[in-house]
């Protein structure tokens, strides 16, 4: 029923890449319409030398990646790119441990040729405020919401909110699960507003389902989160809204807590994440295929972007109907 009018696939990391391991992509588009992707690389996740890596792309071909964070001796976690008017906005954890997370942010005036000096997101943080992998949204009234999660002994979502572009934030209380988790909890979540006032969060977590939250008052309180029907396999999700209200979300369709991260697929939604009909087979080969990112461009194109095997980041171009409603 619902079917791309085209797709292409690209590797933005060719060989030979310039580390071992990559991990974590996020993609925007800047104001002038190029399309910038980052994510972490190195040795290995969690170790000393992983750094934030992007690379632009510029009339369909992707540029060689290059260092965009690096703090010696300090891993680096889960970029997040995010466009807001005229500025560039790019999020990233460090820390030795996930608990010790801080969140450092850095901003481009020139569409990601160059970048500011890091720094803390948040004074004092400890455990990463702001959007801990999926980009932040712009409410209706110009609030940014950012989806954030902290990791300790459990698992917690939590939104943090800026009323002035970004400069200062202020976390929710965490989303408390309509019943306790048999194991960490949730994590991660992704973010879309249906109407002025309603935002609604996907997340990954440990219990064998993607679970859902909801509020009406702007993202100030939010339900209790629950278990939808979507499978989820404790890794990286990302939904986005497309311009008629459907939404796309990207994931792995399989229950089980820590399970095998392939397939990969492309999931659409017309009644605002009630119901999901598959669309695209992203991967379905044995490896690890995961944490996508989803992006809606102009005139029908979307975008998907997600780690392929440790190896490189592979990003989908798609156009699809602006009408997928009927």
């Amino acid at each position: 029923m619902f079917k791309p009018i085209r797709a292409e696939k690209q590797w933005i990391v060719k060989q030979p890449q310039p580390f071992r391991s990559c991990h974590a992509s996020t993609l925007t588009l800047t104001a002038n319409g190029t399309l910038l992707a980052a994510w972490f690389g190195g040795s290995a996740e969690g170790q000393p030398d992983v750094d934030v890596w992007g690379a632009a792309c510029h009339d369909g071909l992707w540029g060689e990646p290059r260092p965009l964070a690096a703090e010696a001796g300090l891993p680096h976690w889960n970029p997040v790119l995010f466009t807001a008017g005229e500025g560039i906005y790019l999020f990233y954890k460090v820390g030795h441990t996930i608990p010790q997370w801080q969140t450092r942010l850095m901003q481009s005036t020139d569409h990601g040729a160059s970048w500011s000096a890091p720094r803390p997101l948040v004074s004092g943080d400890v455990g990463g405020r702001g959007p801990v992998r999926s980009r932040p949204i712009v409410l209706a009234n110009g609030d940014w919401l950012a989806p954030a999660s902290i990791e300790g002994e459990h698992w917690h979502c939590f939104v943090d909110r800026s009323t002035d572009a970004g400069n200062t934030w202020l976390a929710s209380p965490i989303i408390p699960l309509t019943t306790p988790p048999t194991h960490k909890g949730t994590i991660q979540p992704t973010l879309w507003q249906s109407q002025p006032g309603h935002v609604h969060m996907l997340m990954r977590s440990t219990e064998r389902r993607i679970y859902r939250s909801d509020s009406t008052d702007g993202g100030w309180t939010w339900c209790p989160a629950y278990p939808t029907d979507l499978p989820n396999n404790n890794s990286g999700i990302d939904v986005v809204r497309w311009p008629d209200g459907s939404l796309f979300l990207a994931y792995n369709p399989v229950a089980e807590n820590w399970g095998k991260r392939t397939p990969l697929v492309l999931a659409l939604s017309t009644d605002n994440g009630h119901t999901w009909h598959h669309v695209f087979t992203l991967e379905d080969e044995p490896g690890e295929y995961s944490y996508p990112t989803v992006l809606a461009g102009p005139q029908g194109t979307l975008f998907v972007s997600y780690t392929w095997q440790r190896q490189s980041i592979v990003v989908w171009q798609f156009v699809w109907p602006q009408q997928l409603r009927s």
